[in-house]
């Protein structure tokens, strides 16, 4: 099933006495950009989530969140720094005595300076910290991805909607290309008729005439190799894997036969035909830059 490059997952829950929440979006990208958020203290998880990620995304502009919060008491300890709590202490009464204020300075005055103080908590086990996350995420994940799965079926439909619209218009110049030589040479008959006015016409000369005309715009070779094409493109969306590269590839070398058909086409109706073809190729060209 082939997949969009946009899309968006969220889970929360708790686990482990963690409240864990994981959210994923996506826009499209030519390769795979990863970005993330983590709570202050767990980065230790960004290249872990990327390495995880990656597996299973292959394109695509990638923003992760990730909020980590404790909801159970851990063991911890505080300690105090008493040379800056000293020089706090002896700043106030610096600051008392030069301005003649009233009282000493009060251990409520001194314990506003929060940094004399800090906190240690026991080191985290970053391989449970992972496992817990790894539980959310996944579940994320899998939203994330069924977003974009059902985001490129829409694709895939509409894709090959416009292909059955070109390979028809294919079949026409197919089916029209032998009348334009049949009508050139009977123009060119008629024309020279009227120069030669009653004189023998050279029969031979007007079927190398047309030979030559016929070369020239015999499009057969254009539209195997423009079928051939989409019976590539449409085994590549059956596949499953990732391939939105390669199938922007192919769509190059459609257009590259498109235009060797305009180039070929002698008939006003069949260059119509061409332009046609070249706004639904390049409609299919829209949707498939947008595909995983």
């Amino acid at each position: 099933m082939i997949r969009s490059m946009t899309g968006f997952g969220r889970s929360e829950q708790k686990v482990d006495g963690r409240e864990i929440i994981v959210e994923i979006k996506s826009v499209n990208h030519r390769y795979f950009e990863f970005g993330c958020r983590v709570t202050r203290s767990y980065s230790f998880l960004e290249e872990r989530l990327k390495t995880y990620i990656q597996k299973r995304v292959a394109r695509g502009k990638l923003d992760v969140y990730v909020s980590v919060n404790d909801t159970e008491e851990k063991e911890s300890s505080v300690t105090v720094n008493h040379s800056l709590a000293a020089g706090y202490a002896s700043a106030l009464r610096e600051l008392k005595e030069a301005y003649s204020l009233a009282g000493e300075p009060s251990i409520g005055d001194i314990i506003r300076f929060g940094d004399i103080f800090t906190v240690h908590k026991a080191p985290e086990d970053e391989d449970a910290v992972w496992a817990s996350v790894q539980t959310v995420l996944d579940d994320a994940l899998s939203r994330f991805i069924s977003m974009r799965e059902r985001e490129g079926e829409k694709m895939k439909e509409d894709i090959l909607e416009k292909s059955d619209t070109v390979l028809r218009l294919v079949g026409d110049i197919e089916e029209q290309s032998p009348q334009t030589v049949k009508n050139y040479r009977r123009k060119l008959e008629e024309r020279m008729k009227e120069i030669l006015d009653g004189v023998q016409i050279d029969e031979q000369r007007i079927l190398t005439e047309a030979a030559i005309f016929a070369d020239k715009v015999a499009v057969a070779e254009e539209t195997v190799r423009l079928r051939s094409h989409f019976d590539q493109m449409f085994s590549m969306l059956d596949s499953g894997e990732a391939i939105g590269r390669k199938l922007d590839f192919i769509l190059q070398e459609m257009n590259r036969e498109a235009n060797t058909i305009g180039s070929k086409v002698q008939d006003a109706e069949l260059a119509h035909t061409v332009v046609n073809i070249k706004g639904e190729l390049e409609k299919i060209r829209e949707q498939v830059q947008n595909i995983e």
